[in-house]
């Protein structure tokens, strides 16, 4: 039936494999899981970072534009690393909650909801989400 050897016995070891009959030595199977992308992590970390040059163009702010890029950029690898395994997430919980006190206090001090009250409310849901994974963990 088959014109060559090798051929037939290829095709026998692969018809045995499909039937469940070959499992040692089999070569790894590629991974069915899922690539997981974290894009609220990453749009959030680009509100913060673009938030800080915003904040110095505005206002000249040199304590904007450096704790705005700083945290945005550090929050940038967070939704790397939470992209990369979702179990690593505690950068992000950190970061989340340290914004969401620092704006909260000046978002209460002020009133204003640009940008105090949208950083206090994107990092509360921030801080939400991952508080949600660490306890389900």
């Amino acid at each position: 039936m088959c014109s060559r050897d090798e051929r037939c016995s290829m095709l026998q070891v692969a018809a045995d494999r499909s039937r469940g009959r070959i499992k040692a030595n089999m070569p790894p199977q590629p991974s069915t899981r899922t690539p997981y992308t974290d894009y609220f992590a990453y749009v959030y970390a680009g509100i913060v970072f673009i938030g800080g040059i915003i904040g110095f163009i505005k206002a000249g702010s040199l304590t904007s534009i450096g704790i705005g890029t700083v945290t945005g950029t550090l929050l940038g690898i967070g939704a790397r690393q939470v992209s990369a395994n979702p179990r690593h997430f505690s950068l992000l919980l950190i970061l989340s909650g340290a914004l969401m006190v620092v704006m909260g206090t000046r978002y209460s001090q002020s009133g204003k909801v640009m940008p105090a009250g949208l950083i206090t409310l994107i990092s509360a849901i921030s801080f939400l989400r991952y508080g949600i994974r660490l306890a389900s963990n």
